[in-house]
C-alpha cells in the first residue's frame, strides 16, 4: 500500500510523526512537503497532493494546523473526497459513507495519540456503497478538473 502525505510548516512535525507511524506499519510514503518549519502556505501542499491522489490512485493524509484549510482546499478538485477527521468515529463514516480518499488532520488539534487511533480507524474501514454511493454520484463530477 502507498499514501501520499503533505502539510504546511504548521504541520511539518505531526506530518513527520504520521510519516514514521505509516513506516512502522510497513506503508510506503510519498510526502510531497514541505520539509522543514519554514513558513510556507498550505494551498501548494494540498494542491500537490492531490494531483498524486488522483494521478496515481492512492490514497492521502493532509495536515495544517487545524486541518480545516487543507480540506477546503482539496475539496477544491473533482474527484476528491477529503474529510476532516478529529476522532476515530469521524474516520470511520468517512470511509464507510462518504468514500473519502484524502484524510485531513489538524496537528494542533489533536494528540498524536489521537492521530494514531484517527488513522488506524481509517485504513480499519471500507465504503459500504449502496445508498452512499448513490448520494456520491449527486455530487462527483463538481469542482475543478486536473
Amino acid at each position: 500500500m502507498k499514501i501520499v502525505i503533505g502539510s504546511d510548516h504548521a504541520a511539518f512535525e505531526m506530518k513527520e510523526f504520521v510519516r514514521e507511524f505509516l513506516l512502522s506499519k510497513n506503508i510506503e510514503v510519498v510526502d510531497v512537503g514541505t520539509t522543514s518549519l519554514e513558513r510556507c502556505d498550505y494551498p501548494d501542499y494540498a494542491s500537490a497532493l492531490v494531483k498524486v491522489v488522483l494521478n496515481q490512485k492512492y490514497s492521502g493524509i493532509l495536515l495544517c494546523g487545524s486541518g480545516i484549510g487543507v480540506s477546503i482546499v482539496a475539496n477544491r478538485y473533482k474527484g476528491i473526497r477529503a474529510a476532516l477527521c478529529r476522532s476515530p468515529y469521524d474516520a470511520e463514516m468517512a470511509r464507510k459513507h462518504n468514500d473519502a480518499n484524502v484524510l485531513c488532520l489538524g496537528a494542533r488539534t489533536n494528540s498524536e495519540e489521537e492521530i494514531k487511533a484517527i488513522i488506524d480507524s481509517w485504513f480499519a474501514s471500507l465504503f459500504e456503497g449502496g445508498r452512499h454511493g448513490d448520494r456520491l454520484n449527486k455530487f462527483q463530477n463538481l469542482g475543478e478538473s486536473l
